[in-house]
């Protein structure tokens, strides 16, 4: 290559500072950026009248693992609500809950005694994926409540039934996504049918993690031996194969018990989404990832990629949405929603949601980055002349960070979602993440495995919640 002349260097910075002279007057430079306004939300009021003891809800647990113990903690926030057993496989998982719940509570290996009980109105089922649908649909049909972690179910073809058991049975049944209930996303989802960011076009979103535990490298207990595990209760409808400690302990990490990342966290992504925009989910699916780091016997990658093709609904247009989930990241990790518009930007963290307008133009303009600099003098003045005559003025708006909308300090949106379950069974409220909805979150999350691990494209229909 020629070396640049002195002539050319020159025009290139000058060329550079008009253009960057422009992207200054639109404020596009973040120093002029106006400061948000932080405005802090009100949550919905807990549960905290006193209830006649007709009115308590007993609730048991089926699953006594880390989302057992979190979200038997989660309940017993909530006033009116009893502890009356537990199930575990793990033996020492029972002794550690009389530990905390006192020595009286019934505990058992079977999940069957639970149902059985006349005093259990409601039941939280935290097992491994491959156990969610059978039970569920068990604990309905026995006239419980249920409450169970997400996904809904471990195979696509497994909805249909957990939604028509619910049907039938009347029962409230929630899944465990808690951000649906979350006061940061009711913000949102008002923000975004404001229209205040114009037409969505795009959305981006991921929940990265980094270190052992986050990849689901679980602590495994030194007495996990054959007699202290119910092995063959365990693997239920799963292949037959010899007791495995490193498979029980951490069964997140296998196809024949879990749903590995994209059902154990995309369906959250998910969720939030379809909470915020009121869609029922894309009809095209195309995803990809692999096994990177976590080299410990897993058969479920540590690093997803996926995009979709949302079609437009009477609440949306079309849009198309990134999402991943990487269990190596470098930067520590974090979660993120983003919505961006054709004149803003929703962005979700945790506890916060933020909105940022920039107004898309409707002149084309002319000059900084553009071919206009390439004219000849005279050309350009023409073209000044004939663009002033057939574009009018347009008001220059710059980018500005209108609203920081946050949740209060101390806010726990899983205590949200458990009060949600618990107004749904004394009060009949409503239910926003019941099995239909839940399917239509956890059945584009498992297209996303089909798609991962068959390489290609999944048609998905998000009206009927199935592939097509």
């Amino acid at each position: 290559m020629l070396p640049m002349s002195k002539h050319n260097s020159n025009s290139r910075r000058s060329f550079i500072k008009k253009a960057l002279g422009t992207a200054i007057i639109t404020g596009a430079a973040p120093s002029l950026m106006a400061k948000p306004k932080i405005i802090q939300l009100e949550p919905e009021p807990m549960l905290t009248k006193r209830y006649a003891a007709n009115d308590q809800v007993n609730i048991a647990v089926i699953g006594m693992g880390i989302m057992g113990f979190n979200n038997l903690s989660t309940s017993m926030k909530i006033p009116g609500v009893k502890l009356v057993g537990v199930c575990d496989l793990y033996k020492g998982r029972l002794e550690r809950a009389k530990e905390l719940y006192g020595k009286d509570i019934f505990t058992t290996q079977r999940y069957q005694e639970i149902l059985d009980r006349k005093d259990v109105d409601a039941v939280i089922i935290a097992t491994s994926d491959h156990w969610h649908d059978h039970i569920s649909i068990a604990a309905m049909n026995k006239g419980k409540h249920v409450y169970c972690e997400k996904p809904m179910v471990h195979k696509l073809e497994e909805g249909a039934a957990v939604i028509e058991t619910q049907k039938k049975t009347g029962k409230v049944f929630q899944v465990g996504s808690q951000r649906v209930s979350s006061v940061v996303t009711d913000k949102a989802r008002e923000v975004f049918e404001s229209k205040t960011i114009g037409d969505l076009i795009l959305v981006e979103t991921w929940n990265d993690r980094q270190g052992p535990n986050g990849a689901w490298q679980y602590s495994i207990p030194t007495d996990a031996k054959a007699g202290t595990v119910d092995w063959e209760n365990f693997l239920g409808d799963a292949p037959k194969v010899p007791y495995d400690p490193v498979r029980f302990f951490r069964w997140r990490n296998y196809q024949d018990y879990g749903t590995g990342i994209a059902g154990d966290l995309f369906v959250h992504l998910f969720s939030g989404l379809h909470a915020v925009t009121s869609s029922n989910g894309p009809n095209r699916i195309f995803a990809t990832g692999g096994l990177r780091y976590w080299k410990d016997g897993r058969d479920v990658p540590d690093i997803i990629t996926g995009v979709y093709d949302y079609p437009e609904t009477d609440k949306h247009g079309a849009f198309n949405l990134q999402m991943r989930v990487n269990f190596v990241s470098g930067d520590g990790g974090g979660s993120k929603l983003r919505l961006v518009g054709t004149d803003g930007v929703i962005t979700l963290t945790g506890g916060s949601v933020k909105i940022e307008r920039s107004r898309t133009k409707k002149n084309p303009g002319y000059g900084g980055w553009d071919s206009f600099e390439t004219f000849s003098s005279a050309q350009q003045k023409e073209y000044e002349k004939w663009y002033k005559e057939n574009y009018p003025a347009e008001q220059e708006e710059k980018k500005v960070v209108e609203d920081d909308f946050r949740a209060p300090e101390g806010y726990d949106d899983n205590v949200a979602h458990h009060t949600v379950f618990y107004k749904g069974i004394r009060e009949k409220g409503p239910i926003k993440e019941d099995a239909w909805f839940s399917m239509r979150a956890a059945g584009p999350a498992l297209a996303t495995n089909k798609s991962v691990f068959e390489k290609k494209i999944i048609n998905w229909d998000p009206e009927k919640a199935k592939v097509v």
